[in-house]
């Protein structure tokens, strides 16, 4: 447990689900395994997103997946997963995990995407996360995330499948994401979690060949910071319902940006990368001591300040 100083409250409720800090590990990161995401939120994070998992298992795209930039990470790994039936057992092994579990799902369709809500819900997730932002798989992710129509079916769908929270994972590769966000909302989604990756390619000047093996992949790290942030500012102005900040979070000075602009909680990938385990406790502890100068007493006093006028 991250101890605040002077009695600060770093604890936020998003759409029902109670945490005691403001952290997420983000989807994509460390995610397809019980003991993976255990030693996670017993390094201090308020909560745990799982790795994206859909109906059938695949094993995503061969190597290489993930590279390392100057400015981040580009990622295409194609969303490789075990089949959400297989990767139920993981998730009942964590029933007793002490902070929210959001198993983040993926389909070819609103009822897959349904279905395999459903199965999550079953067996013992605490809230849904639709994947409808990767951008770097045919027919799923961002695909139907730029579509708002789409989005209120997909939503609707798994809003009659399950009566857990639903988030929705939205991409920045639109042009407008406030339109998006409030398709989403305005279908039933609970919260709304922004951002995903960008588009974006490295190519070898050796080989005169792009790197990653799909060619086209993500850029996460601080490269996006920037991008996320306008994001969320932009849904904040566009929609009433929570918003969980993603994308080049790597201090507690990013965090506390995040919530200015609006959002309730952050989720951590990259950092994870390069802080290891610690970024959660140094995030919380960073945000508190920052709480406490300010004369604030817990983290909804700052929601959306950067808002006021």
């Amino acid at each position: 447990m991250v101890r605040a100083p002077n009695c600060i409250d770093l604890s936020v409720r998003v759409s029902g689900l109670f945490m005691q800090n403001p952290t997420m590990l983000a989807s994509g990161i460390l995610g397809m395994s019980a003991d993976t995401l255990r030693m996670v939120a017993e390094s201090g994070a308020g909560a745990v997103v799982t790795k994206s998992v859909g109906l059938k298992p695949s094993s995503g795209y061969p190597n290489p997946t993930v590279i390392q930039v100057e400015c981040g990470f580009l990622n295409a790994v194609g969303l490789p997963n075990p089949g959400v039936h297989k990767f139920a057992e993981e998730i009942k092994a964590l029933r007793n995990l002490g902070v929210p579990i959001i198993v983040s799902v993926f389909g070819f369709s609103p009822e897959e995407y349904a279905k395999v809500a459903r199965i999550a819900v079953e067996s013992g997730a605490s809230a849904i996360e639709l994947n409808l932002s990767c951008p770097h798989v045919s027919g799923t992710g961002a695909e139907i995330g730029q579509d708002p129509k789409m989005i209120k079916q997909v939503v609707g769908a798994v809003k009659r499948s399950v009566e857990k929270p639903v988030f929705a994972k939205l991409t920045p590769n639109t042009t407008n994401i406030a339109e998006i966000a409030e398709a989403a909302i305005s279908a039933g989604a609970d919260a709304i979690t922004a951002i995903n990756t960008v588009r974006a390619m490295a190519i070898d000047v050796e080989t005169h060949r792009p790197i990653l093996a799909n060619r086209i992949g993500g850029l996460s790290g601080p490269a996006i910071k920037p991008i996320a942030l306008r994001c969320v500012y932009e849904i904040y102005e566009a929609v009433n319902a929570p918003i969980i900040g993603c994308g080049g979070i790597t201090c507690w000075r990013d965090a506390v940006e995040f919530m200015l602009a609006g959002a309730s909680a952050v989720q951590i990938g990259s950092a994870i990368a390069i802080e290891g385990f610690s970024i959660f406790k140094s995030i919380c502890t960073g945000l508190a001591e920052y709480l406490a100068r300010k004369g604030f007493r817990s983290v909804g006093e700052i929601i959306g300040l950067a808002h006021k006028k």
